[in-house]
This record gives structure tokens, C-alpha cells and sequence, in this order.
């Protein structure tokens, strides 16, 4: 069972308080749609729900930590925190409303969408200095700016009013919909799904929730199996609202024996995701985003005839990776594969690979040469793009069959 200090410390006042502050403020935190989604209850034959978090005013639920956190202290007015983009976005907004310099540190690999996002809410009292290869670090020179200046340090997750702000998602989940089986929710430093934990837990709901974060960025899993907060040695940063290298200390804490499954997707699966949400319901949703959604699959077997909702944490993505997004999802449904082939440099070569390899409605969306110094024969590297998975086979067979002396598959 949970804590009892963790229970005292969010408990129900608290959160009545937090929610009666978001009712009153509808113009900022917004009681996001709670939508049925057809598609996927038939495609799961389950009951299956949208939480369309990402329909926010900064596309993205970290506003109601924020807006928690910057309203009990109310009585700073300098507000700092650090963050890749959702979190800043947020406090920015808060701090332009109540008239609080703000001063933001984002790690160097915030894309350039959510730093002009993040300016736009900020307006004047907004300064950002990019600083930090993280979150983690970016999080360091944040808290030594505050103890300099004085300033309110807002924590993305690690902090009891930030997590009870979260809380408030799990309230307007079940004003709409009370019988909830499973609640499916993305992880990054682990405020969110503590909020919604701290919920279930404090009103003895009958709630499963289930955990999903990237794989390489997935702290709380080690955490969980090492029994105490354990950093990601390598973080991968491809989702950026989720590259975490440590769980909330706070957050370790409600989580360690309150969640029921937790899994780590790989990038090219969120992808894919990305790309399915998009083409079937028109929902525009960054790579944290969609997390919740990946989970489905892992419980696919345990949600027959079940209510579950999926929350959809963010929709802040960048167009200018689309072009790699598309390129993982192709690659997760095998219809995108790149080989290293040895071909000879003599007229013609390239026609007959196409012929004696290739089927008709299979595309070459890359040929390069490795190594052009070598007039006789050399490694060129091969796109292909398939219309069905099995082609590949087929792929194999033909350059096996035409003694291909090097065929080297690359995996991305």
C-alpha cells in the first residue's frame, strides 16, 4: 500500500482545492474531451477512451502542474524551471498570465517547434537560455538560478504540486466515466501517472493502470526492478517528452508499488503510432504522446469487453520530423529495408539488379556507392520500399539466386 505521509501530502483537500482552482479558470486549464474512440474498441473489443490532453492551450497536460504549482506560491516573482518543451510551455503561459519573469533552461535537443511555442506563450516576461545535453542537467542550472535569484524553481515532476495538478486528470476521467478498468498513461519523469496513481489510490478505485516508456529512456522500469531510483546510463532523447535519465525521487516513491505493468516501446513502434493516430482519427500527437496508445498491444489479451482510456499526453510534434517518422514507421511494418550489396561498376549493372531482384511494384528510394575509388566492383548501399511485408522473402531469394557476393541488411 501507499505511504501514509505520501497520503497526507496529496491528499483529498489538497486536490479539491487544486480542482476548484482549475473550475474557476476554464480559460487556462481546460477540462479536456474524454473521447470514445470506434476504431480502436473494435480493434482491442474493448471499450476504449481518449483522454485529448493534447487539446490544451499548450497542447499538452504539464500546464496543470504548472498552474498548481506557480498559484500556491503566488508570492515569487521570478518562476524558473527546465524542461523539453511541454513543462516550459506551460510555466511560461502561467507566468505571462500573472505577470511573473520567467526564465527557462531547455536542454539542446529541444526541437525548434517547441522553443517558438514556448517563446509565444512567454511573451515579455520570458527569458530562455538553452543550456544542458538534458533534461537532468538542464534541471541543475535551473535550481542554481533559483537559489541565486530568488526565483520559484517549478520541477517538471519531481514536486507535490505539480503531481497533485496531474491528479486532476484522473478527476475529470471519472466525473465522465465512472467503471474504468485500465488506465493506459506515458512516462517521462513520472508526474503524470503519479498524479493519476495518487487518485485511484486515494479514492480505493479498482483501477489497473499501465505504464509505458521508451525504450533507453525507461528509469522507472529499472527503478522498479532495482528496488531504489536508477538513471539511464545512455539516454536515447528521440522522445523528447519522455527523455528522462532519473524518475522523481517523490514519484519513485508513489509509484513503486501502486502501478500494475509497465513497458518500454521502441522508437520505431511510436512511430508507427504516430503515423496509424494520425491517418485513421486525424489526431496530431507528439512521440510522448502516443505512448499510451503503444501499450494497447501488450494488453490486448487482458482488456476483452473492459473499459479502458488511453491518455493522449501531448501534441506539440515538429513537422520537420515527419520525414523520419514515416521512414521508422515504414521500417516496423517491414516495408522499408536498406542492404549493403557488392555490385560491379560495368554498364547496365543497375538495370539488371532492378530486373533479376526487384518485383514490379517495389521502389528504390536510395542507391549510393560506398566506395567509388574501386573501378571494378564495390558496396553500394540499397533503399527499398515494399508494398507487402512478405516481397522481402522474395527480396532474399533473388539476390541469393544471382550470387550477390555481399549482402549485409541494415538495421535501423
Amino acid at each position: 500500500m501507499i505511504d501514509a505521509s505520501i497520503i497526507y501530502m496529496y491528499g483529498k483537500d489538497s486536490l479539491n482545492k487544486c480542482y476548484k482552482l482549475f473550475k474557476r479558470n476554464r480559460n487556462i486549464v481546460k477540462n479536456t474531451p474524454l473521447e470514445y474512440s470506434n476504431r480502436l474498441s473494435e480493434k482491442y473489443n474493448c471499450n476504449l477512451y481518449l483522454k485529448r490532453e493534447d487539446q490544451q492551450i499548450v497542447r499538452s497536460f504539464k500546464i496543470r502542474g504548472s498552474y498548481n504549482k506557480i498559484y500556491n506560491n503566488n508570492n515569487y516573482n521570478i518562476v524558473t524551471t527546465a524542461s523539453a518543451g511541454n513543462h516550459a510551455q506551460g510555466v511560461s503561459y502561467i507566468s505571462n498570465i500573472l505577470n511573473k519573469k520567467c526564465k527557462i533552461f531547455l536542454p539542446t535537443s529541444t526541437p525548434r517547434q517547441k522553443i517558438d511555442r514556448i517563446k509565444y506563450f512567454g511573451n515579455k516576461y520570458l527569458d530562455i537560455e538553452i543550456l544542458g545535453s538534458s533534461v537532468d542537467e538542464s534541471l541543475e542550472f535551473s535550481k542554481e538560478y533559483s537559489e541565486k535569484n530568488d526565483a520559484l524553481f517549478v520541477h517538471p515532476f519531481d514536486d507535490k504540486d505539480v503531481i497533485l495538478g496531474q491528479s486532476s486528470i484522473a478527476h475529470e476521467i471519472f466525473r465522465k466515466q465512472k467503471n474504468i478498468d485500465y488506465i493506459l498513461v506515458c512516462v517521462g519523469g513520472g508526474g503524470l501517472v503519479s498524479g493519476i496513481c495518487n487518485y485511484i489510490k486515494l479514492y480505493n478505485l479498482d483501477t489497473k493502470i499501465i505504464c509505458a516508456e521508451p525504450e533507453n529512456a525507461n528509469s522507472l522500469q529499472l527503478s522498479l526492478k532495482n528496488n531504489k531510483v536508477t538513471t539511464v546510463e545512455h539516454l536515447d532523447k528521440f522522445v523528447d517528452g519522455a527523455a528522462i535519465k532519473t524518475i522523481g525521487k517523490k514519484n519513485f516513491e508513489i509509484l513503486k508499488n501502486n502501478i500494475d505493468y509497465i513497458y518500454s516501446i521502441p522508437k520505431n513502434e511510436i512511430c508507427y503510432n504516430l503515423v496509424d493516430i494520425y491517418q485513421n482519427d486525424g489526431i496530431i500527437l507528439e512521440p510522448a504522446g502516443v505512448l499510451g496508445i503503444c501499450a494497447l498491444e501488450r494488453i490486448k489479451h487482458k482488456i476483452h469487453g473492459k473499459n479502458v482510456v488511453c491518455i493522449l499526453s501531448g501534441g506539440n510534434n515538429d513537422i520537420i520530423r515527419y520525414t523520419d517518422i514515416l521512414e521508422r514507421s515504414l521500417i516496423y511494418q517491414g516495408l522499408k529495408h536498406y542492404f549493403i550489396i557488392d555490385f560491379n561498376q560495368k554498364h547496365g549493372q543497375l538495370k539488371e539488379y532492378v530486373n533479376n531482384i526487384l518485383l514490379n511494384d517495389i521502389d528504390i528510394t536510395r542507391f549510393e556507392y560506398l566506395n567509388k575509388t574501386n573501378t571494378e566492383q564495390g558496396s553500394v548501399l540499397i533503399g527499398i520500399e515494399l508494398k507487402k511485408k512478405y516481397q522481402y522473402n522474395e527480396i532474399i531469394e533473388n539476390l541469393e539466386k544471382y550470387k550477390y557476393i555481399k549482402i549485409s541488411k541494415i538495421l535501423v
